[in-house]
C-alpha cells in the first residue's frame, strides 16, 4: 500500500513514512493510492466481533504488512484498554430507527481518543524501532489537543507542542490539556482563532528549519492519515450493530475539520452500504453553504457554544475534493490556491453533484442548539453536549428515509461543556467522570503567545529536549 498527495507533486510513501510525514511536501494531504475493498459477505462475517478485533480487520489492509499482525494487534489492544465502556463505542436508541453512537468513553471524553490513542501507541512503536525522536506540533479547537497529549504523553521519543486559541475553548477542554505536567508537553495559547493556529502548523510543516538538527515535525491533527484510518472502524462497528451490511445505513456527524465524516465516506468506498452522510454545522457554516448552495466563501469565525466546530478552513475537505475531481492533483493544487486566495468560492458543478449524491447538510446557531439540548433532555432524560446536539438535529432534519437507520455521532461528553448545557436548562453542572473529578483542583501550565509564527517557533525551538 502506497500513499499519494492530493496535490500530485510529492512521491508516493509507505505507511510508516506517511505516519511520520503528516502534511505532504507539496502542501497536500496523503491518501491511499487505492482503497481496500470488502465484499458484503466479508463485512457480514464480522458481525459480533469485539471492537478491537473489528479494528484489526479494517486497519490491516492500510498497513499492508508494514507492521507484523501480532504487533498491530498489540497496538490496537493497548489503544482501547483505557476506554470506560466495555463496548468501546456503544449505541443508544434515541428514536424510531434512530441511534446515537457514543464516542466519548475514551480517556479525554471525546471521539478524538479513538484516533489519538491509536496514533500515540503507533508512534511509540515506529519511533522505538527506528531509534528516532520527533516533535509533535498540533492545533486544536478544543478536543484534539487533550486527546493528543493523553495519547502521546508517555512516549519517550516525542516533544509535544499543542496550539489552542486563547480563551476560545471550554474550561474543561483547556484544563485537560494544561494540567498534564510531563516535561515533554507544552501548551501554547495563541491570541487568535483556530484557523490561525492551524495555519501556523501548516506553515511550520512547510519549513522546518527552526527545528534542531535531526528532528522533524509529526502531525497529530487529522491531516495525519493514521487518524482518519482509525476513525473508519466505528462506521463499520455501528452499521454492523444495526443490521448492516444487509441493509443500508446513514450517519449524521457534527463537522468542523471534516476528518470524522470523511472517514465515513471512506467506509462507504470500501463497501459499507452507506446511504447518506449528513454534515451538521454551527454558525461557522462554510461546509453547509458549500453543499447546499455551492458557496465556499470564507467569513469571519464566530465564537460559538460548540467551539470544536469553530472552523472556516476544513483541512480534510481537500481529501474529498481530490476524489470528486477524479484524483487530479494539479486541479486540486489550483483549486486550493484559488479557494485560499478568495478568488474562487464555488466548486465545479459536476463535482458538487457527485458530493450531493452522498452528502446532505444542516446548520444550527447557538439558540437552536440549546433548544435541541433542552428538548432532548425534557423528552428522554438524555443529555447532549452542543456538538452532539447539532449532529442529532442535522440527522433528523435531513433524513431521506425513515426505514434506513440514522446513526448520529455523539462526539463529546456533556461534562466538557457545562456552561452550554446549563444554559439549555440542565439544573446543575454535569459531573465529570470519577477519573477526572479533581480536574479543577489540578495545577495548570500553559504559555500565552501572540498570533505570530516566528514567536511560536522560537518558543518551540527553546523548549525541545536535547
Amino acid at each position: 500500500m502506497k500513499y499519494i498527495s492530493t496535490r500530485g507533486q510529492s512521491p508516493a510513501l509507505s505507511f510508516e513514512e506517511v505516519v511520520l510525514t503528516g502534511l505532504a511536501p507539496d502542501g497536500g494531504l496523503f491518501v491511499p493510492q487505492t482503497l481496500p475493498q470488502f465484499s458484503r459477505e466479508e463485512i457480514a462475517s464480522w458481525a459480533g466481533l469485539p471492537y478491537n478485533e473489528l479494528a484489526l480487520k479494517v486497519i490491516s489492509p492500510f498497513v499492508d504488512g508494514a507492521i507484523p499482525t501480532a504487533d498491530l494487534k498489540g497496538i490496537i489492544d493497548a489503544s482501547y484498554s483505557d476506554f470506560r465502556h466495555r463496548a468501546i463505542a456503544p449505541l443508544v436508541q434515541s428514536g424510531h430507527n434512530e441511534w446515537i453512537l457514543e464516542l466519548f468513553h475514551g480517556p479525554t471524553l471525546a471521539f478524538k481518543d479513538f484516533a489519538l490513542q491509536f496514533l500515540g501507541h503507533l508512534l511509540d512503536y515506529i519511533l522505538d524501532k527506528r531509534g528516532q525522536k520527533v516533535v509533535i506540533m498540533g492545533a486544536t479547537s478544543g478536543d484534539t489537543g487533550s486527546a493528543a497529549i493523553e495519547g502521546c504523553r508517555r512516549c519517550k521519543n516525542i516533544d509535544i507542542f499543542i496550539l489552542h486559541p486563547h480563551g476560545r475553548v471550554s474550561d474543561v477542554q483547556r484544563r485537560q490539556m494544561t494540567t498534564v505536567m510531563s516535561d515533554n508537553i507544552h501548551n501554547i495559547a495563541v491570541e487568535g482563532n483556530f484557523d490561525d493556529c492551524q495555519n501556523m502548523v501548516k506553515a511550520s510543516f512547510g519549513d522546518q528549519s527552526f527545528l534542531p538538527d535531526g528532528r522533524q515535525l509529526v502531525a497529530v491533527n487529522s491531516i495525519n492519515w493514521a487518524r482518519i484510518m482509525a476513525q473508519i472502524v466505528y462506521y463499520f462497528w455501528a452499521a454492523l450493530s444495526v443490521g448492516g451490511p444487509h441493509r443500508p445505513v446513514s450517519f449524521a456527524v457534527p463537522t468542523g475539520n471534516f476528518g470524522d465524516i470523511f472517514a465515513g465516506y471512506l467506509a462507504r468506498g470500501m463497501g459499507l452500504p452507506v446511504d447518506q452522510l449528513v454534515i451538521g454545522t454551527n454558525a461557522n457554516d462554510i461546509l453547509h453553504r458549500c453543499i447546499s448552495s455551492n458557496d465556499h466563501s470564507k467569513k469571519p469565525i464566530e465564537h460559538s457554544l460548540s467551539p470544536s466546530m469553530d472552523i472556516m478552513a476544513s483541512s480534510n475537505f481537500e481529501r474529498l475534493l481530490f476524489d470528486l475531481y477524479g484524483k487530479d492533483g494539479a486541479a486540486i493544487d489550483s483549486l486550493m490556491a484559488s479557494l485560499g486566495a478568495g478568488s474562487v468560492s464555488q466548486l465545479d458543478p459536476a463535482a458538487l453533484a457527485q458530493a450531493r449524491k452522498v452528502f446532505s447538510s444542516y446548520r444550527l446557531d447557538d439558540a437552536e442548539t440549546l433548544q435541541v439540548i433542552s428538548d432532548e433532555y425534557e423528552s428522554s432524560d438524555y443529555l447532549l453536549d452542543p456538538h452532539s446536539a447539532i449532529g442529532l438535529q442535522a440527522g433528523r432534519q435531513c433524513r431521506r428515509s425513515p426505514t434506513t437507520p440514522m446513526i448520529c455521532l455523539a462526539t463529546a461528553h456533556p461534562a466538557k461543556f457545562p456552561a452550554a448545557v446549563m444554559q439549555a436548562g440542565y439544573p446543575e453542572s454535569p459531573p465529570l467522570p470519577h477519573h477526572m473529578a479533581d480536574l479543577f483542583e489540578r495545577e495548570e501550565r500553559f504559555h500565552v503567545e501572540a498570533n505570530d509564527l516566528s514567536k511560536v517557533q522560537a518558543f518551540m525551538a527553546a523548549n525541545i529536549t536535547v
